[in-house]
């Protein structure tokens, strides 16, 4: 007897080689599991819709009409391509010159080129107001007539142009404005030296000085207006 046999426990015949582990055909035999092959059975294609019928055809007719323009420009690409590039650096141009050119000009006229438009208050709005300041002076409070021209001169720089007054604006300042017209700039220093002279230097205004804040507003807003308030 060999050693094989003697390892061989007596009364259990050895396994067939290639037979099925235990319990295999009680698995197979159960009609829970299927064992079949599956037949999946074939679906027809989806017919297309209407509108993929028209797109599909409007792309084929507009391939047959753009066939031949592509394959000339292929051909021609050599010389075509700096045709684009010409045209992509005239736009590039354009837009640099739309870009610099305000602010070339606006150096070269300087930052006085604002006073040359056309700037003065509504001629309503100034005789009104010196109706208003006329009437105080008349109750002899010259300078609440006076500081009235200043806030008044003040508001109407505001109206006409908004960039040139801050809300940390001081009336010597805005007196300094380099884009003030040089008439205006002048008349605006006299009324604000005059409410400067009240407020500060704690002196009251005279009728002189008032007569002075008075002329100057006119030459500031009106050009040219009367002690009576007329046009003159």
């Amino acid at each position: 007897m060999t050693a094989a046999a003697a390892n061989t426990p007596s009364g259990s015949p050895p396994e067939p080689v290639g037979a099925p582990p235990a319990g295999w055909e009680t698995l197979r035999a159960d009609s829970n599991v299927q064992f079949a092959p599956v037949t999946i059975p074939e679906i027809p294609p989806r017919k297309p819709g209407w509108l993929e019928r028209l797109l599909s055809d409007l792309l084929e007719t507009l391939g047959e009409w753009l066939g031949p323009v592509g394959a000339a420009l292929g051909d021609s690409w050599w010389w075509l391509q700096w045709v684009v590039a010409g045209i992509v650096g005239l736009f590039a141009l354009v837009l640099l010159v739309r870009v610099l050119a305000p602010e070339l000009l606006r150096q070269r006229t300087g930052t006085g080129s604002a006073a040359v438009e056309e700037w003065r208050p509504e001629v309503a709005a100034s005789l009104a107001l010196l109706e208003d300041a006329d009437r105080l002076a008349a109750e002899g409070r010259f300078d609440a007539a006076t500081r009235l021209l200043l806030q008044r001169s003040i508001g109407h720089i505001a109206a006409a142009r908004p960039d040139w007054v801050e809300p940390s604006s001081t009336a010597r300042e805005l007196a300094a404005l380099p884009a003030l017209p040089d008439a205006a700039r002048a008349a605006f220093s006299v009324i604000a030296a005059r409410v400067e002279a009240s407020l500060f230097a704690l002196r009251a205004l005279e009728r002189g000085d008032w007569e002075a804040a008075r002329a100057a507003y006119a030459e500031f807003a009106l050009a040219r207006i009367d002690p009576q308030g007329r046009a003159a």
